[in-house]
């Protein structure tokens, strides 16, 4: 008897070792589990997007739940970005209805009737943020349940437990023993496959638990010995257990730290957790070999996550460079719609570099940078827009005025007075005309034709009903000739030919006023043709001075009232496809030079090609100047 009580305090002592080590293993986990951090993703600015890019994030975050399965990380990550776009979507929604009240009320007056209901993009964002939330709630829900559960049957476990012990008092024979054992085997195993339960009931149901099987164990001295056969069957679960986490542990030499390893590791721990008590001379042992395992992967998380933090920062300084980069963008301004276009493209490429970097950075340090770099973005692009909408009004300024010059034009032709003064309001608005801006471009031809065809019928009614002006006119016809033959005679001295006399004749020409109009053209065309013989005849001019010279001869004929804006859209056109044409050359020369070889033969060929391509450069450049005199002009 004296020898069961003996053994009995020994099974005691080795309970109370096996609880202690069990107590300290949860703890030692909780605070390695405490230094998990959540995978970051890129801060998206979301009122950029389109609502079809928001329709797209959502269901890719929906379909990534619905093919992995419904795990928290990725429930919260959905329901995160469903959170952050529901801000937007309602100033979307605000946007809309506003508008549509708007309208509405211009058509009937006031508000009284107005409805309004949301497009299918809108309402297909609000379905999939809801059936996000629902998904959240829904899973959340069920592991609130199954914790209740669990513990519904943790604690049934226990009554069983206390009544057991209760009843063991009572047994008298080995058959009730036996049969008493087979019942508290059956508890713990089913008190193993329970699962977990809410965290502030659940160190009290092990402790009471481990009590009620301390006293089990106590009351059984009688089977201390089956006992000690099963600590020493413990003892052998525990170290193969050690071997499974060991074996995690070196095949980290031929793959990196995951989540799943990490995973199966705390899995092999509670199977380790759930086991019974080793022998006393084992128990510290085999807990000590199994802690040392967990602390190889442990530590090789903490590394991975300090290569992680430094290549988040690496990320974090690559943006922050990007980021300062683009801040004089937001104070970019100019008056040319070719340089916002230019800086447009300069800021767009940083933008890509910026969404090719696609690391994460530390989370608050990178949230806010993120913040900065789309706002930078968004103060360019209003800049740009005002530019443009400043550019638009000014237009459309400008077609009011040349819609104001028609209708006076066309009320001066409407009283049919063609007097000097009459005439003088005509020409006057003529040069006002001229003065003025561009128009929009879908204006640009009709408000032309329009002012043109009304001047033209006033000069021709003029024509119509003047004898004298004929007169005048054929006059004018003959002096033109006789300039025109002296002009050409003058082009044949070729010694004598100079700018400052063909700036003279210039001046003649535009001296003399009008000719018949049916003469118009003809005798234009014979000006135009001298002047270009005598430009030829200069010696001291250069063949690209003497083209600039006749090309501003032409412009001048048109500004003086001449009718050869055929002539010079024609001239427009051809300009344009001779750019065209030197631009795909140029490309396609620069690309045959990236395919020569490194050889004497190629040395050669690639320095033809890049003396093509100057020459071609050249030739460009005094094109693009030609258009610009022309368009000036027209």
């Amino acid at each position: 008897m004296a020898q069961e009580q003996q053994e009995g305090v020994k099974g005691e002592e080795q309970d109370d070792l096996e609880q202690k080590t069990v107590d300290t293993l949860e703890i030692d986990l909780n605070s390695e589990l405490t230094e998990e951090h959540e995978e970051e993703t890129p801060d998206v600015d979301y009122s950029q997007l389109s609502k079809e890019q928001l329709i797209n994030l959502l269901e890719n975050e929906l379909a990534s739940i619905q093919t992995e399965g419904q795990k928290p990380a990725l429930l919260k990550k959905a329901e995160a970005v469903s959170r952050e776009i529901r801000p937007v979507l309602d100033q979307i929604k605000l946007k809309e209805r506003e508008a549509a009240l708007k309208a509405f009320v211009a058509d009937n007056g006031d508000e009284e009737g107005f409805e309004f209901k949301y497009d299918a993009e809108t309402q297909k964002i609000d379905s999939l943020s809801r059936e996000i939330r629902g998904l959240k709630n829904s899973f959340y829900q069920s592991q609130e349940k199954e914790k209740e559960k669990n513990f519904n049957v943790k604690t049934a476990l226990l009554q069983r437990l206390r009544a057991l012990l209760d009843d063991e008092g009572k047994e008298t024979d080995a058959s009730n023993l036996k049969s008493s054992w087979e019942e508290f085997k059956k508890i713990q195993d089913e008190w193993k496959l329970a699962g977990n339960i809410a965290s502030p009931h659940n160190g009290t149901l092990w402790a009471t638990y481990n009590a009620l099987i301390d006293r089990y164990f106590s009351n059984r001295n009688i089977y201390f010995e089956l006992k000690e056969l099963d600590r020493r069957r413990n003892a052998e679960l525990k170290a193969e257990l050690c071997e499974k986490v060991e074996e995690l542990g070196k095949s980290l030499a031929d793959r990196p730290m995951t989540k799943e390893i990490l995973n199966e590791a705390n899995h092999i721990f509670e199977d380790y957790k759930h086991l019974g008590p080793a022998p006393k001379e084992d128990q510290e042992k085999l807990w000590q070999r199994f802690k040392e395992a967990l602390d190889v992967l442990y530590d090789a998380q903490r590394g991975q996550f300090a290569e992680q933090k430094k290549s988040m920062q690496e990320n974090y300084d690559q943006k922050l460079k990007i980021y300062e980069a683009i801040v004089p963008f937001t104070t970019y301004n100019s008056g040319s719609i070719k340089e916002w276009n230019g800086k447009t493209k300069e800021i767009m490429a940083f933008q890509d570099q910026w969404v090719a970097l696609k690391g994460i950075m530390p989370r608050e340090e990178g949230k806010e940078l993120s913040k900065k770099f789309w706002a930078a973005l968004k103060t360019f692009f209003n800049n740009k827009g005002e530019f443009f909408r400043q550019l638009e009004s000014k237009r459309e300024q400008n077609l009011t005025l040349k819609n104001e010059l028609c209708a006076e034009a066309e009320a001066i032709l409407t009283t049919g007075e063609d007097n000097p003064a009459t005439t003088q309001k005509v020409i006057e608005l003529q040069k006002r005309w001229k003065g003025i801006g561009q128009v929009p471009e879908k204006y640009k031809d009709t408000i032309y034709d329009r002012f043109k065809k009304a001047c033209d019928a006033y000069f021709d009614q003029k024509r119509s009903k003047n004898k004298e002006v004929e007169e005048e006119f054929e006059n004018n016809l003959k002096r033109k000739i006789d300039l025109i033959e002296r002009i050409e005679a003058a082009a044949k001295s070729k010694d004598e030919s100079s700018l400052n006399l063909l700036n003279a004749f210039k001046s003649e020409w535009s001296s003399i006023g009008f000719v018949p109009k049916k003469d118009m053209q003809t005798v234009q065309k014979r000006y135009i043709g001298a002047i270009n013989t005598y430009v030829s005849a200069i010696g001291q001019l250069s063949s690209k001075e003497k083209e600039q010279a006749v090309l501003a001869s032409e412009v001048e004929l048109v500004r003086d009232g001449g009718d050869n804006n055929r002539n010079l859209y024609r001239k427009e056109s051809d300009i344009r496809r001779k750019i065209t044409q030197l631009e795909n050359d140029i490309a396609l020369w620069q690309n045959n030079i990236e395919f020569f070889a490194k050889s004497k033969t190629s040395d050669k060929l690639k320095a033809d090609f890049e003396r093509k391509i100057n020459a071609a450069l050249a030739q460009l450049d005094e094109l693009k100047h030609q258009l610009t005199i022309i368009q000036e002009a027209i």
